[in-house]
């Protein structure tokens, strides 16, 4: 993942509504979920709701698909898992460790 990128699905992160929304598409799991139940679940209007999924989407860290007539939103986990990467691939002083060496090894 590029700085660039980073940055912006950071900057996405950065606003409240939309880290509601993006973790509310985390536990939703690879079903996603319909703006009308994003919608419902975190009480915003729907054209607010829009921009935000535009935003995220435009940062690369949700996904869209029409099923029928609905939109499906989903948390793009891939991406997702490659700004953890990039943010945590200096995490114990440049070497590499393991997930559970990490608690041990870092003193972060």
């Amino acid at each position: 993942m590029e700085s660039k990128d980073v940055v912006q699905a950071l900057a996405a992160l950065a606003h409240p509504l939309r880290l509601e929304v993006f973790r509310a598409l985390v536990v939703a799991g690879g079903d996603g979920l319909t703006p009308g139940v994003i919608q419902e679940r975190l009480d915003v209007a729907p054209a607010t709701l829009s921009f935000h999924l535009k935003e995220l989407a435009t940062a690369g860290l949700v996904t869209q698909e029409r099923a029928s007539r609905n939109l499906i939103y989903r948390a793009a986990y891939e991406n997702m898992n490659s700004l953890l990467s990039y943010l945590t691939e200096n995490c114990c002083q440049g070497v590499p460790c393991a997930a559970e060496a990490v608690s041990d090894t870092c003193k972060c």
